[in-house]
């Protein structure tokens, strides 16, 4: 079992990779930039590997570097959580949190939630990236990641569905006057159809017969636009149909800049899932957000 007397090397390794420089790790941790030098070096004695590459002008990790980082640097951030989370008295939510959520709804629904925890945390960091695509958490070392509807690939991940909301197809009133309202499902392939991406593949539309199980409808994208934001939008502008959370298109269906179509038909829920890689002991600040957020689902906020 490695001694506990080597963590100063590896504090010192870390903030070194984080700044790609010994002077700024060392006005980060309160140490001289000759200690940081050192303390790199008995470590990379320790393992019989080169960690870093020095030269006069720059710091550079090797690829032992790199994968001695990637393990390292999450294992403090946890025994600094749990340091402050008992002397805190199992109370205090802590440290570093870093989310990925979709660009337009983390925008317009997440981020306001998330000030409020921080708010009653304020030992709380977050690190927030708002994008559409598919992001693999582990490999981006990414702590928290939220999606709508389900992701194929979960290895190595937990899922918790946190809710679900209606997904209303959509169109502005002067594309209609101008296109025509469909009447049926199939109506849709003569109208211009306005699709999200997914990992480079359009996202299409989803409904609901009856009770029939939710299909998938084989619509032609007219555009393809990867941010929700835009979606709606360009769909407000009357660029064509689209189908979205009700979360981004309830305040455009409410002031009538939007008008929900086929609604007899129904549109399927999508389920809003929390994913966080698999660990043995899932970090306080982590499970509070998502219980927080599958709250907030019940009580209709997401």
């Amino acid at each position: 079992m490695p001694q506990m007397d080597h963590l100063p090397g590896v504090e010192a390794f870390v903030e070194a990779a984080r700044y790609l420089s010994f002077t700024e790790a060392a006005l980060h941790l309160g140490v001289t930039k000759s200690a940081v030098g050192k303390s790199v070096n008995r470590l990379e004695a320790r393992l019989g590997t080169k960690l870093i590459h020095r030269s006069t002008r720059r710091l550079v990790l090797t690829a032992d570097g790199e994968a001695y980082l990637a393990v390292v640097r999450g294992a403090l951030e946890e025994i600094a959580a749990a340091e402050t989370f008992l002397s805190s008295g199992n109370r205090d939510i802590a440290g570093r949190l870093r989310i990925d959520a979709p660009a337009a709804w983390g925008r317009q629904v997440l981020l306001p939630i998330l000030v409020e925890i921080t708010q009653a945390h304020p030992r709380l960091h977050l690190s927030l990236s708002f994008t559409d695509r598919i992001i693999d958490p582990i490999a981006e070392r990414v702590d928290l990641v939220i999606r709508f509807g389900e992701t194929q690939d979960t290895s190595g991940l937990i899922t918790r569905k946190l809710t679900e909301q209606r997904a209303p197809l959509v169109a502005s009133p002067p594309y209609l006057a101008l296109r025509g309202v469909p009447e049926t499902p199939e109506n849709l392939h003569r109208h211009a159809c306005i699709t999200g991406i997914r990992g480079d593949v359009p996202t299409g539309y989803r409904i609901a017969r009856g009770a029939l199980p939710a299909e998938r409808l084989a619509v032609v994208a007219t555009h393809e636009i990867g941010d929700g934001s835009a979606v709606v939008e360009a769909c407000i502008a009357g660029l064509g149909i689209a189908q979205m959370p009700m979360s981004l298109v309830a305040l455009a269906l409410a002031d009538g800049r939007l008008v929900e179509i086929l609604p007899t038909f129904g549109t399927a829920p999508v389920g809003i899932y929390a994913l966080w890689p698999q660990t043995r002991h899932l970090l306080a600040r982590v499970r509070h957000v998502v219980d927080v957020l599958a709250e907030k689902g019940q009580q209709g906020f997401l």
